[in-house]
């Protein structure tokens, strides 16, 4: 992997940290993850099996530094690297297709699924739940799935975009 790879990456997922960082925490603690968008995004554009690993690493190290759920550390961590593992099959599969806004979609809404399902798995074995889980999961994890589907359709052709127009490979 090219150095440009990885700092695009990098500022993929610094965009990402500093939206996830300034976004207030809502129930029981639990923030929406709009980093996750970002790293959707470093995945799609390049979907080289080392970039999906530095993605997972940094992305489940953004978002532990910036956690405000209790002891939400490791699994943020645990959350990130499934996600970003699961991710990159599903990722592999719709790259045979045509990545239009429908696909686009899917990836957005299943990836955050899985990343706020492990979270809230991984942290009700590891530290516990503030509130119970089918709770969080109505009031944060699908609401975030709802607005990660529309964001990373937005974010991802924006990018594509000026990627293009600038005239950059990746």
């Amino acid at each position: 992997m090219k150095l440009k790879d990885h700092i695009f990456t990098t500022l993929l997922l610094t965009i990402g940290l500093i939206l996830h960082h300034i976004t207030p925490g809502i129930l029981g603690g639990m923030k929406f993850d709009f980093l996750l968008i970002f790293i959707f995004a470093s995945l799609l554009l390049n979907t080289k099996f080392d970039n999906i690993i530095l993605t997972a690493l940094l992305g489940g190290l953004l978002s532990a530094i910036t956690t405000t759920f209790p002891g939400g550390q490791i699994p943020n961590m645990i959350d990130k690297m499934v996600t970003c593992l699961s991710m990159y099959l599903v990722i592999n599969f719709f790259k045979k297709y045509n990545l239009n806004i429908i696909t686009l979609g899917i990836i957005g809404a299943l990836g955050t699924f899985i990343s706020g399902m492990t979270f809230l798995v991984s942290a009700l074995f590891i530290t516990g739940l503030p509130v119970p889980l089918p709770v969080l999961v109505t009031g944060v994890v699908l609401p975030t799935v709802a607005v990660n589907t529309v964001g990373i359709v937005f974010v991802y052709k924006t990018i594509k975009t000026a990627v293009i127009r600038a005239g950059v490979s990746i």
